[in-house]
């Protein structure tokens, strides 16, 4: 079948996809936005000034800096920059909150001179933790405390130390290794744990915008998802919505997929609604993967539902997974910067399955210019996107619903849970699912694989 693209762009009051007010106002009417871009950061820079950099590369390091940050808001009330520039000595070049807008920063990044010397990283981390986080100006405010570490190369003094009190003083640190010259045990002494979350590679300076997004994402993550989700032998920042939605407190236990899985009865009578601020406190990640496990049943199958959904004060649809049984499609909504919402519909002959009245995985890879959607492992189609924008957190958060009504519908669900590093849509296979783990009907990889 020809794929389908749709894209609707709203204004604030014209929103065909609403619920009605009066159900939904939280008693703050005050609107709250909340995203990576408001998020409340401490973030401070250490960068690189030794010889090795050279002055091209190290222009081109301040490049990086200024795309890295431009993703946030800056300012007092957001995230606040420190840039600490390292060779023999560190030399602070402005402090966290001397600059108050995105342009005032840019600025005093492109003024940064470079220094030249040797590489004496281990007292520039002790420099930061000691001189430069202490002086941030909101003491009284929750805020993410951030070090990134920029080297090319290996250090002259101890960083073992440094880093661990950084760590102990609750700093995140993350190191950005650049170049051939790097000692990777180095860059997983500086970083937190994993190193696979928290250290960084580029090959060069002229690659290093490469791992730009990525670097604003491990940011965005720290910002806005502060839970852990259990999975396999580490644990994955996100969101366990069946616990945060108490659907495993409302809903009856059933049977699930497979002899060793349970799942929930959501019924026609049971209202899963719980305040945004207490599921999404800081908003959605820009990239995120969603990952649902459902069985829908008759009427539900010819019906136009909401699996999920995130709406305003006003009722607004700022982010759903809409399953519209009439057409066997799919469809996706999500904000935007320069709007207030977006929609893309994912249509395929292969989803008619979804709706057969069997257990099936739903996976949707969410990043700043396209969705991918999966069926039990299954890529179906990539559509488009544009970049997402932050939530209004004064509203409510629903799980099945009819579309455009608060009224509940009747469906089984497995798994429901949104995490925020988009490299967990590889780890997150669709094993629970007979069909999948079934060597009869899979593919040898696929089979050994579940069973590993």
């Amino acid at each position: 079948m020809k794929s389908v693209w749709v894209l609707r762009i709203f204004t604030i009051s014209m929103f065909t996809h609403s619920l009605p007010a009066q159900d939904l106002t939280h008693e703050d009417d005050e609107d709250s936005l909340a995203g990576c871009r408001t998020a409340v950061n401490d973030l401070v820079f250490i960068v690189d000034g030794s010889w090795s950099v050279g002055y091209t590369d190290f222009d081109t390091a301040k490049s990086w800096l200024i795309n890295i940050t431009s993703s946030f808001d800056i300012g007092p009330a957001y995230t606040q920059v420190a840039v600490v520039q390292y060779s023999d000595a560190p030399r602070l070049e402005f402090p966290l909150g001397q600059h108050r807008t995105n342009q005032q920063l840019i600025t005093a990044l492109k003024s940064m001179k470079y220094l030249g010397g040797n590489t004496q990283t281990g007292r520039a981390i002790k420099f930061a933790t000691e001189n430069v986080f202490p002086t941030s100006q909101r003491t009284n405010v929750a805020k993410n405390r951030i070090a990134i570490v920029v080297t090319d190369g290996k250090s002259q003094d101890d960083v073992i130390q440094s880093a661990a009190q950084a760590r102990d003083e609750n700093i995140i640190m993350f190191a950005v290794g650049v170049g051939s010259e790097i000692t990777k045990s180095e860059l997983v002494a500086i970083a937190n744990s994993p190193s696979t979350d928290y250290v960084l590679y580029a090959e060069d300076y002229t690659t290093i915008d490469k791992i730009k997004e990525t670097m604003q994402q491990k940011i965005c993550e720290e910002s806005v998802c502060p839970t852990r989700i259990p999975v396999a032998s580490r644990d994955e920042k996100g969101f366990e919505l069946l616990v945060g939605m108490n659907i495993n407190k409302k809903a009856s236990k059933i049977p699930g997929s497979l002899a060793t899985k349970k799942a929930y009865l959501l019924t026609s009578d049971l209202d899963v609604t719980e305040d945004t601020r207490d599921i999404f406190p800081e908003g959605l990640p820009p990239s995120y993967v969603f990952v649902a496990t459902v069985r829908l049943k008759s009427p539900v199958t010819s019906q136009v539902i909401d699996l999920w959904r995130i709406l305003s004060k006003r009722g607004e649809v700022q982010a759903a997974v809409t399953l519209d049984g009439t057409d066997k499609s799919v469809i996706f909504t999500a904000t935007q910067i320069y709007a207030d919402s977006q929609v893309v519909k994912f249509q395929d002959e292969r989803l008619k399955v979804l709706y057969s009245e069997y257990w099936h995985q739903l996976k949707i890879l969410v990043r700043n210019k396209n969705a991918v959607l999966f069926l039990d492992d299954v890529v179906i189609q990539t559509q488009p996107l544009e970049e997402s924008g932050p939530i209004f957190i004064n509203g409510k958060t629903q799980v099945a619903k009819e579309e455009k009504s608060n009224n509940s519908v009747t469906i089984e669900i497995q798994k429901l849970r949104l995490y925020c590093d988009p490299e967990q849509s590889e780890r997150e296979t669709a094993c629970e699912i007979y069909s999948v783990n079934d060597p009869r009907v899979s593919t040898s990889y696929i089979f050994i694989f579940c069973n590993k």
